[in-house]
């Protein structure tokens, strides 16, 4: 027990430490290149914040440093709650799945960017999906909890067509309205939620499932 004990706390602490390490790399990418070009840092920070991707992994960090730590507050209770925890798992797995389908083939990144990138898109959905099946309590998801869980994506939706259309800048090219317009932009954005959904479903029944087994 003890032996396990150690590995899933050496498990959880390297996962962070990746999710925190990719994180920073994205954001002194933006900032050196805002500082090369003499843009707005303050802006710069704004963009890394924009996106959907940056915004998980940060869930994901956050969760897993809140399993790391022994310290009691109400934002860690809150985070290791196992819908909370399974709702930042539904919304990684979006992120790896999506960049794989509908982004990867558009750019290749080299040097800093492609360590960034695969820490953010391919190592850190897989680390905490691990996480949540090996760590998370099973047995307390319900089919209302997506209910919960799709409020981020569409919170996000939402900011983004908002910026886009103060900025017109939008984070992501299949909800670039300028491009796309909004009728294929809303359907884009369809699709995805119920890629969101899917997911979500398949994460309850997965719940289910190893809590019946145990």
């Amino acid at each position: 027990m003890v032996n396990h004990s150690a590995a899933r706390r050496r498990f959880v602490a390297v996962a962070a430490i990746l999710g925190w390490a990719g994180l920073s790399i994205q954001l002194y990418l933006i900032l050196y290149s805002r500082w090369t070009l003499e843009a707005s840092l303050l802006g710069g920070l704004i963009s890394f914040f924009s996106y959907f991707t940056v915004l998980s992994n940060t869930l994901v960090a956050t969760v897993l440093t809140c399993e790391l730590t022994s310290r009691e507050s109400a934002a860690r209770r809150w985070f290791l709650q196992p819908w909370v925890s399974s709702g930042v798992a539904v919304s990684i797995a979006v992120v790896g799945l999506a960049y794989s389908v509908l982004l990867r083939h558009l750019w290749h990144p080299e040097g800093w960017q492609f360590l960034a990138d695969e820490l953010m898109h391919d190592i850190m959905p897989l680390l905490f999906l691990v996480y949540w099946w090996c760590c998370v309590p099973k047995g307390s998801l319900r089919l209302r909890h997506i209910g919960l869980w799709v409020i981020y994506p569409l919170m996000y939706f939402a900011y983004s067509l908002f910026r886009g259309h103060a900025l017109a800048v939008y984070p992501y090219p299949f909800i670039d309205v300028d491009k796309l317009g909004y009728p294929q932009v809303f359907v884009n954005a369809g699709g995805l939620l119920a890629g969101f959904v899917v997911i979500a479903l398949l994460v309850i029944g997965l719940d289910r499932w190893r809590a019946k087994r145990s």
